[in-house]
């Protein structure tokens, strides 16, 4: 796969595309000299994941959707690309920015992956970035380089069932016991919580409130773990599970930063999460048209092409802007941010411009697709059962929208 890229692109001392600035936005467009995306190490990059894509996922995915879960050789596999590296410190084992990970996300899905593969291939981009971020080495060596390697299958843990967004009040309870913490309670939504080896956990170590949250990293095999499968309307390929811990012995090196710091740590790395899944929406939105535009080429109904007829060319004109101008907020943003900017109004802002473009493609993409687009396996019937997670998950629109609100003055 190397091979591919070699001579047109950077390469980092492991052999794997070098990640140093961008490549194009839609394959339809060229790009221009100054954008980010667009530098030859970004295209290389996004070529090779469009074949990665081609060969290991696009294959498969309708067997992984029934079978509820991707292989773990999936991971190993990209692991040994470099793609689960990207946008992680260099003294964890990374390379590159966000925006290179976000780029691998969007690709993956305009080459006929989804959304769904994103959140179980990547699960480790909300799994272990805080241990990343909190810089102890052994729980880098533990924990952070064998998930960017493919090697460890990490998950996150903070939704309780009685507390959704509602961060502080989560209810977990992990008392400090000698040299252990003795862990108590459950989380639910868990994405890959079926396959974790291990759990970024939100534990209450303190008081009531923000204040007294810590994060412990959980190993899934130690006694007092167990965990259930839960079905959903989409992602069907992404495992998602609730956890139950009772009376679980962690060992107290597996706090993740000092205790009392969970609130912060989860606050800092949602602006990434939420940028990613803006970028998974805006990309799911492209997909949607390119399938729509291919479709109304080649149906032909009264003896001419869907194409043709001015009711259809319309629908699908407005559907390519929705996706262009999200996917133009989205990237604008996720820049500002990368460059330190205070953005906390306009990332929420761009989540939601994302998911609201992406609810209104998917849509549409169906219903032009007529009795075809209501068929299960059909890509389309995919993306519009995936695409109603998101803007639930990583912070709901309604959050989002309070958040806007809040930093407009509007809150009293």
């Amino acid at each position: 796969m190397t091979e591919a890229v070699t001579g047109s692109a950077s390469l980092s001392s492991e052999g794997r595309p070098g990640c140093v600035a961008g490549s194009e936005g839609h394959p339809r467009s060229n790009g221009s000299a100054h954008d980010a995306w667009a530098t030859p190490e970004r295209r290389a990059l996004r070529e090779l994941v469009a074949d990665f894509t081609a060969r290991e996922i696009v294959p498969h995915l309708a067997a992984w959707e029934d079978e509820g879960a991707l292989p773990r050789a999936l991971h190993e596999r990209a692991g040994a690309l470099g793609l689960l590296e990207l946008g992680f410190p260099e003294a964890a084992g990374g390379v590159g920015e966000h925006l290179d990970a976000c780029l691998v996300a969007e690709q993956l899905i305009l080459s006929g992956g989804s959304s769904g593969v994103c959140a179980g291939l990547f699960t480790h981009g909300i799994g272990v970035p805080h241990i990343a971020n909190a810089g102890d080495p052994d729980q880098i060596a533990r924990f952070v380089k064998p998930a960017l390697a493919g090697r460890l299958i990490a998950a996150l843990g903070i939704t309780e069932p009685e507390a959704g967004s509602d961060v502080a009040a989560i209810t977990t309870r992990a008392r400090r016991d000698g040299d252990e913490y003795v862990v108590d309670g459950a989380k639910t939504f868990i994405t890959s919580g079926t396959r974790a080896d291990v759990v970024t956990t939100a534990v209450r170590t303190g008081g009531e409130g923000h204040r007294g949250l810590s994060l412990l990293v959980i190993e899934t095999d130690r006694p007092g773990v167990s965990r259930a499968r839960l079905r959903k309307m989409g992602w069907h390929c992404s495992d998602t599970a609730e956890l139950r811990f009772d009376g679980v012995r962690v060992p107290a090196a597996n706090l993740v930063g000092a205790e009392g710091t969970g609130f912060r740590q989860i606050m800092v790395n949602f602006a990434a999460e939420r940028l990613s899944m803006a970028v998974q929406a805006y990309a799911t939105a492209q997909r949607c048209v390119d399938l729509t535009i291919d479709w109304a080429r080649s149906r032909r109904t009264f003896g001419a092409p869907l194409a043709q007829r001015q009711v259809v060319r319309h629908q699908i004109a407005e559907m390519a802007r929705s996706a262009t101008v999200a996917r133009t907020y989205v990237r604008d943003v996720l820049a500002r941010w990368q460059a330190g900017e205070d953005v906390v109004t306009e990332l929420a802002m761009a989540k939601n411009t994302a998911v609201v473009a992406c609810d209104a493609v998917v849509d549409r993409a169906v219903q032009l697709h007529g009795g075809m687009g209501y068929m299960h396996g059909v890509e389309v019937e995919r993306h519009y059962r995936d695409a109603r997670i998101l803007g639930i998950g990583g912070g709901a629109n309604e959050i989002m929208t309070e958040v806007v609100a809040g930093r407009l003055g509007l809150d009293g």
